[in-house]
């Protein structure tokens, strides 16, 4: 899926991350950022992230921000994604899916933006609905990038997670904004 994402000297380097709970996510390395003499790195998922919502008959789909790895929801989306020959893996930060997609059609989503005053329509885009205990949920894949925050110590990304992100988040967004990264 990032095929073209490749610089000159050849593949995109990968790191692997790990949240508190041991979970791991495979991700691209996009800029290691020094502050203080330490090394963060502004990371982006291999795999697709994706997001639970609850949708609901009135009203906007409800995101679901916190949900067991083994809760019964998360076994019927995997069912229904590998319909379409795609996996769902509960990884550290996010959910992600892995496997071929489709890429949305930019003129596409341009339409459905100027047609769709919802907010989530055009942050968010759905990969797949489905129903448990008669509740319809979908998996959203976000639109916007999803970068993920470690600090690289002895070669090895430790995720910055809660209060420690809160603290360095503005300080790694003025150091991009030196730097003229494009948003």
């Amino acid at each position: 899926m990032r095929d073209s994402a490749t610089g000159s000297s050849g593949d995109v380097p990968t790191v692997l991350v790990r949240d508190s709970d041991g979970k791991d996510l495979l991700c691209f390395l996009e800029q290691l950022i020094p502050l203080d003499g330490q090394d963060y790195a502004l990371l982006t998922p291999v795999d697709t992230p994706v997001s639970l919502f609850r949708l609901q008959d009135e009203g906007d789909p409800e995101p679901i921000t916190s949900v067991d790895s083994s809760e019964p929801i998360l076994s019927v989306a995997d069912v229904v994604l590998q319909e379409h020959e795609l996996t769902l893996v509960r990884s550290a930060v996010t959910l992600t899916v892995s496997g071929e997609l489709d890429e949305p059609d930019p003129d596409e989503l341009d339409e459905e933006d100027e047609d769709d005053g919802d907010e989530d329509a055009e942050t968010y885009e759905l990969l797949v609905s489905f129903m448990v205990k008669e509740q319809d949920y979908g998996l959203y894949i976000p639109l916007d990038p999803f970068f993920v925050v470690a600090r690289m110590v002895d070669g090895q990304a430790e995720l910055v997670e809660g209060e420690a992100f809160d603290r360095i988040q503005p300080r790694i967004e003025a150091e991009l904004e030196e730097r003229e990264w494009p948003e």
